[in-house]
């Protein structure tokens, strides 16, 4: 058993979201620790007999991961590095990772993972859920999709810059020109998780940084939680890459399909203009990425090629999982949420 002296902060309250509810014995234990009610941290044995895919290892990684974002309010700064934590996240982070391994098939032919991205689903897209919403999607089942998507948008792009200082040469150049056009070019209003916060309020839900965690599931978690995953270790710098490259791949036609849905459910044009953004800004980031931040990686460190498809394959993984769950619910027509959300308006 590891134990954690409080540490608690009463101060962080302006730009911090608060604390998550609890989703199972492990996230109980990492609450009651950050919140200072209690000292004891979960060990590593009930941390590997969790399920990696669950809400309770997911919940407890995402938070650990968000210690070293905003924080929580309440709870100390000086809380991002303490050991017992950092014992904590890693064995949980070794149940997560091994299970994407093993539910992956591996590889290390980048060229072929790549183009694999590039062929857009056939027929009506059935497994898509970017083609449903353009076809059929009601507009309460857009704004579902803007609460669950709202857990890393309102944090675009920051789980990436953790590669920079791990690249050099032609792939850093590159990667921080696209960072660049995320951050708003140098135009605050511009920045990306600015765009979605317009578009949140848009859609009549509230644009507050991690308002919404409570509600999302552990598909979503788990898709935020792999890009923390691979941004907070250098050695899974290729797997960032190769997240980041089916990210930016696959971006332009699933925004552009979800820029028309938001168009034919009749959202506003703060909404529409998130999605417009990404049609044109990110087939300018494919070729680049694709280019210059793969191609200068491996260039530079051809050993990671395995590591760049492990990026590319466990990203798709976690989008298939995330896409069965709410096309799942959708087409029963229930909420994709833990609980429903409400409106601001």
């Amino acid at each position: 058993m590891v134990t954690v002296p409080p540490a608690v902060d009463s101060t962080r309250t302006a730009v911090s979201p608060g604390l998550p509810q609890a989703r199972g014995a492990l996230s109980a234990s990492l609450v009651a620790v950050l919140s200072g009610r209690e000292s004891t941290l979960p060990s590593d044995a009930d941390i590997r007999r969790t399920d990696p895919y669950g809400d309770d290892l997911q919940l407890v990684l995402y938070a650990l991961y968000e210690l070293h974002y905003r924080g929580f309010a309440g709870v100390a700064d000086e809380l991002e590095w303490h050991p017992g934590l950092l014992r904590v996240r890693a064995a949980a982070e070794a149940v997560f990772l091994r299970a994407l391994r093993e539910d992956t098939a591996g590889g290390s032919d980048v060229q072929q993972s790549v183009d694999a991205l590039l062929v857009e689903p056939v027929g009506d897209g059935g497994q898509s859920v970017s083609h449903y919403l353009q076809r059929e999607g009601a507009l309460w089942q857009l704004r579902e999709y803007a609460v669950l998507r709202s857990l890393y948008h309102l944090k675009e792009a920051d789980p990436h810059l953790w590669v920079v200082p791990r690249l050099r040469g032609r792939a850093k150049a590159a990667m921080v020109a696209i960072e660049f056009d995320e951050f708003g070019a140098g135009r605050a209003e511009n920045i990306h998780a600015r765009l979605f916060a317009d578009l949140m309020a848009d859609l009549g839900l509230d644009p507050a940084y991690g308002t919404y965690l409570d509600l999302a599931p552990a598909e979503v978690l788990a898709t935020v939680n792999l890009m923390s995953l691979f941004g907070l270790h250098r050695s899974l710098r290729g797997a960032l890459v190769g997240q980041f490259t089916t990210v930016e791949v696959t971006s332009s036609p699933g925004s552009r399909r979800l820029a028309k849905a938001l168009r034919r459910a009749g959202a506003g044009k703060a909404a529409q203009r998130f999605y417009d953004e990404h049609v044109e800004a990110d087939a300018v980031h494919e070729q680049v990425v694709r280019r210059d931040v793969l191609g200068g990686l491996l260039k530079d460190e051809p050993h990671l090629a395995p590591d760049i498809v492990l990026g590319i394959q466990t990203t798709e993984h976690l989008e298939d999982r995330l896409a069965g769950h709410l096309l799942s619910a959708w087409r029963k027509g229930a909420t994709a949420l833990r609980t429903p959300a409400t409106s601001t308006v």
